[in-house]
């Protein structure tokens, strides 16, 4: 066993020395100049065109991008393989290959009017390349739907408490917004009034929780709002009634938040969002210093509808550091591991927020170190905190799906070390999960109706009309992700989408490279080249694996419940090869460009590595 605190103090060096050392050497590299003009001041335009005070655009960049996968992902990693290959991947990759992933993403899309990096390869290969990445970018988008609506709906079913604090969250998200917009009232005593509110959300969970549909093993005093009468639902007999309606809550949640304007739900929800991430994560950092150096008081951890029940006598882990090479469910180390942590070391879903938005609102480039690289290791710092949740109270690695209500039972016990009673404190980090992933949910959505509407472009045809009509492209992401999402098995689902999101992170990669090679024979591409051949081996086979021979198995084996079960397994592998083919045609043009310019046939580039010109 092994204190936690040294867990997070080694994320702490590595990250100190990546922020302090290289973000400054990539900061010069890139050029970055405060005399230069931002898109944000250039195209300025009150709507997207915003400058924002660097503490302001940080905070939103970071609620963004810190959704609920470097939860997920990194407690699913340490009950398969083990907490030391989990904190490993996350000290050392994420400054070196997530970190540099995010601010090159940024960076390029400043020096190139603020736009997408589907547009930004464009501008180099051609408008095949922008297609293919925008495509892969959706499919993807759908995936994420999946993932994180089956993590919702085990999360509220788990701790009901949760579900009523998060219901009121919403509510009062969308009052703040009235409350902003509409009646143009002021911000600060608004803020600290609805944060108030969203904190008393949690103890009016306590008294309140509530399920959708019946099952054992609810809370005592629980409010079953439907009962049985959902019990035909998909999943109801696979996992169970509860966690079933709670799905399709969710995706009809994502659906209705991704077609609203973003001033009803998205902004208010991302500010208030952002102080329980602060809250809840600041909170857990504290707790384990505290509870380690000062002293840590036994309790015991009770969940009767999460199945746990241990006791935690110390800050230490009670899982072991590395437990094989192979996992029954998510399959060999190599490359699962690196898939698994689909966030917390390096996210392609990052690139999106990235470029496009948060590079829209950069007020100086040299912002783009700190909120591009810096808001990186800020969620390293999460995933580690993830790890040492699930380590103190996890005694088995049998179940994936148990791991992931183990968080917030074991963020609990965490915070009983500063006098916090578990339960309530188990419900607020019920409520932290599950406002991350909702957020994530519904970004994801309203990002997929735009790149669709830019793969289609102005519509020619009355076909192209429905296509980017916002209530047919939200319905067409969402009956997608509820459909790969019947199949019922955690296993199967995150491996996919963690394999889709690292290769959209190795695509983002490749867009940086090709634009230092455009840029200046002078400019390395090492930072950006050995990343991107890392993560293209590891998610290409990670893929094949998926699509080929994981997939296949399953259904030719019979290891599936139901039609529905066995159609999505053929459907999830149809997208995992999809993937890879459009992963392969562009690292071909990304390469041929590459090549076509280090081989003397020129540029176009500025010398600011902006726009190319069209000579």
């Amino acid at each position: 066993m092994v204190q936690v605190l040294w867990l997070v103090v080694a994320a702490l060096i590595t990250f100190s020395v990546g922020y302090l050392g290289y973000s400054r050497y990539l900061a010069r590299f890139v050029e970055l100049d405060d005399e230069r003009e931002t898109p944000a001041h250039k195209y300025r335009d009150g709507q997207e065109y915003v400058p924002s005070r660097r503490s302001v655009l940080l905070g939103h960049h970071y609620s963004s991008i810190a959704g609920g996968a470097p939860i997920a992902g990194p407690i699913t990693a340490a009950a398969a393989f083990g907490w030391l290959p989990a904190i490993l991947w996350i000290a050392i990759g994420n400054p070196l290959f997530g970190a540099v992933h995010d601010f090159m993403s940024l960076s390029s899309s400043m020096r190139h009017e603020g736009k997408s990096i589907g547009y930004i390869i464009g501008e180099y290969v051609g408008e095949r390349g922008k297609d293919m990445l925008l495509w892969f970018a959706f499919l993807t988008i759908i995936l994420v739907i999946a993932a994180f609506a089956f993590l919702i709906g085990s999360i509220f079913d788990a701790f009901p408490q949760a579900a009523t604090a998060s219901v009121i969250y919403i509510a009062l998200a969308v009052l703040f917004g009235v409350y902003l917009y509409q009646f143009d009232l002021p911000f600060l005593p608004g803020a600290v009034g609805f944060v108030a509110a969203v904190f008393a959300g949690v103890w009016v969970g306590l008294q309140y929780p509530i399920a959708l549909a019946a099952r054992e093993e609810l809370p005592e005093g629980t409010i079953v709002l439907f009962g049985s009468a959902l019990d035909w639902l998909p999943l109801a007999a696979s996992i169970n009634p509860n966690v079933a309606a709670w799905i399709l809550v969710t995706v009809l949640y994502a659906f209705a938040a991704s077609v609203l304007p973003v001033w009803v739900l998205l902004q208010p929800r991302d500010f208030l969002t952002s102080s329980l991430l602060y809250t809840g994560v600041g909170g857990m950092l504290l707790a384990i210093v505290v509870g380690s150096l000062v002293g840590f008081t036994t309790v015991d951890v009770v969940v009767p509808s999460a199945g746990i029940d241990v006791t935690v006598s110390s800050l230490t882990t009670q899982i072991e550091p590395f437990t094989g090479l192979v996992h029954s469910d998510l399959g060999p180390i190599f490359p699962f591991l690196f898939v698994t942590i689909a966030c917390g070391t390096i996210s392609g879903f990052h690139s999106l927020v990235s470029s496009g938005t948060t590079a829209k609102q950069l007020d100086n480039e040299s912002d783009a170190r700190l909120i591009g690289y810096g808001s990186m290791l800020g969620e390293g710092l999460l995933a580690v905190t993830a790890v040492v949740a699930v380590s103190i109270i996890a005694t088995t690695t049998e179940s994936l799906s148990a791991a992931l209500v183990t968080f917030p039972a074991g963020g609990g016990a965490l915070l009983t070390a500063l006098g916090i009673p578990m339960l309530a404190a188990a419900a607020f980090i019920g409520l932290v999960f599950a406002s991350f992933l909702l957020t994530s949910t519904d970004t994801a959505a309203r990002l997929g109706r735009y790149m669709l509407e830019e793969i289609v472009g102005t519509p020619e045809t009355s076909t192209q009309e429905i296509a980017v009509n916002r209530y047919v492209s939200t319905g067409i992401l969402s009956v997608g992700g509820y459909f790969l999402v019947a199949s019922g098995t955690w296993s199967n689902i995150w491996p996919l989408f963690g394999a889709a999101n690292q290769t959209l992170a190795a695509l983002a990669l490749l867009v940086a490279t090709v634009w230092l090679a455009n840029w200046s024979d002078s400019k390395q591409l090492i930072s950006t080249g050995v990343p991107l051949v890392f993560m293209i081996g590891v998610t290409i086979v990670a893929l094949l694996w998926i699509g080929v021979i994981r997939n296949p198995g399953d259904i030719l084996a019979g290891n599936y419940e139901g039609t529905i079960a066995a159609v999505s397994l053929a459907l999830q592998s149809v997208i995992a090869i999809v993937l890879v083919g459009l992963t392969i045609g562009l690292l071909y043009l990304g390469i041929t460009n590459v090549r076509n310019v280090r081989g003397g046939a020129g540029t176009g580039a500025v010398a600011d590595g902006g726009e190319p010109s069209d000579d």
